[in-house]
């Protein structure tokens, strides 16, 4: 009897689920209200609900449920992630990350060929995104500094708003919330999930998604015949060409350089500590934490030099600490995931489904592809990937055990098939936001984006079946 409340509680919490992402709400309270009710029930079912800290009543141990996710969290992948965007947000505010995109950017503008400039203009973007990990911020800076430039060399409208929509995808950093995320959850430290595992995978392919836009988008240009030029786009929407960008940072080239480095700091240094300990055989690498404080003092230094002001930049040094506290809502977001999969635990689902996967021949090569169709069903439906990831992140270990398969093999293709169906879904940001600022419907920039993102989705399936 048991088992089959479990089964119908279960299945409900997932209609739920699924229905409240379709419609864009607030995925952390419905977690947590979802967590909630599955743990009172599995109370009332007479079920063992494990907690940290003893409790006086039975009926207080889905709140104590909930601590204990905070507790665990917070110390370790959560302070993670407040770090990364303390970081990230005092890079915006001394205008180096401006100085990045800046310098990317304008490297293209001596390149003429306009389909030789598809894969590398895709490769170079996704690139930006170590900086500007947010695909909707990514895409509007983009669109203010980018698009004229490919316009201008004569590409087309659509083809540059499917190059825009497509700049955050699966680029491999340390940096990432979903990275540290996984991590953590597969008790690996972040450098060793990131260039062990995904990296193996997302490098190529993103190479092999360049070389599908390429084809793709020459392919769909040749169909759709001529089209408006940039000159006339402006004229027919009552547009003005963007002004060159206006650089915060003062000084030279050399200033500029260094700046344009600050924000790339943490990735340089991990990846150096990591071939230096790989070429002396040593396991150990330097933590993400580690790496982003002593990027911070470096860059408080560089700032102190060029600024020459100290008070100024101690002030501004607190833009890091705001910036941790913007990224708390992150952090809410994985302890609601958790105390989700806590309440699936408590009434019996994840025992079941271990044991179902263990009968099952063949299970370690089904769920891979079952988990890649149903993250596309959901992220084409929300627009949302990171929600996604986040919510099956405790769930990885037990069901990839339960089919004999390691974790890695079913994080990976989950993660970069929600990060690459993101620019299929009409819903979400990154495409809304290009297709206003093109005027394209968004249809028609689905239409280009889907070939490359679900060509790369098969690809990095296949890689993931044959490498991991």
């Amino acid at each position: 009897m048991n088992q089959l409340i479990a089964i119908v509680l279960t299945l409900l919490s997932v209609i739920i689920l699924v229905y409240m992402l379709s419609k864009k709400m607030d995925i952390k309270i419905v977690l947590f209200a979802l967590g909630l009710v599955l743990l009172y029930c599995a109370v009332l079912m007479g079920n063992k609900i494990t907690v940290l800290a003893p409790v006086s009543n039975q009926f207080l141990k889905p709140i104590q449920v909930i601590i204990d996710q905070f507790t665990s969290t917070l110390s370790q992948a959560g302070f993670v992630i407040l770090l990364l965007a303390g970081y990230s947000a005092y890079m915006s505010h001394i205008g180096a990350n401006d100085v990045t995109v800046s310098a990317l950017t304008s490297s293209m503008k001596g390149i003429k060929s306009v389909y030789l400039l598809v894969p590398i203009v895709f490769l170079m973007s996704n690139i930006l995104s170590l900086v500007v990990p947010s695909a909707s911020n990514l895409a509007i800076i983009l669109l203010a500094t980018l698009y004229p430039v490919l316009r201008a060399t004569g590409m087309s409208r659509l083809t540059s708003a499917a190059l825009i929509a497509t700049s955050a995808t699966i680029i491999p950093t340390p940096l990432g919330s979903d990275n540290v995320a996984l991590a953590s959850a597969l008790h690996l430290s972040t450098t060793q999930y990131v260039f062990g595992y995904h990296a193996l995978i997302s490098i190529p392919t993103l190479l092999l998604i360049a070389v599908i836009q390429y084809f793709w988008q020459k392919h769909e240009d040749k169909k759709d015949g001529q089209e408006i030029s940039y000159e006339e786009e402006l004229k027919k929407y009552g547009l003005k060409e963007e002004s060159t960008q206006k650089l915060k940072v003062k000084g030279g080239k050399f200033v500029r350089f260094i700046y344009g480095l600050l924000p790339l700091a943490p990735i340089i240094i991990l990846i150096v500590d990591f071939i230096y300990n790989l070429v002396r055989g040593v396991t150990t690498t330097m933590s993400v934490q580690e790496v982003t404080l002593i990027s911070w003092i470096i860059a408080i230094i560089v700032e102190l030099i060029n600024t020459k002001d100290a008070k100024q930049v101690l002030q501004d040094s607190n833009v890091f600490i705001k910036g941790m506290g913007n990224a708390m809502s992150i952090v809410v977001l994985l302890v609601a995931a958790q105390t989700y999969v806590q309440g699936l635990n408590a009434v019996g689902i994840m025992t079941m489904l271990q044991n179902s996967m263990t009968d099952i021949k063949s299970a370690g090569i089904l769920l891979p592809i079952i988990m890649v169709i149903f993250t596309a069903v959901i992220v084409i439906l929300s627009g949302s990937g990171i929600a996604l990831i986040f919510a099956l992140i405790p769930l990885i270990v037990p069901l990839a055990k339960s089919a004999g398969i390691a974790p890695q093999q079913l994080s990976v293709p989950i993660q970069l098939a929600a990060n690459l169906l993101r620019a299929v879904s009409p819903v979400a940001a990154v495409v809304l936001i290009v297709s206003e600022a093109t005027h394209l419907d968004t249809a028609q920039i689905i239409k280009r984006t889907s070939v490359p993102m679900l060509g790369g989705v098969v690809i990095m399936l296949i890689l993931s079946f044959c490498l991991l």
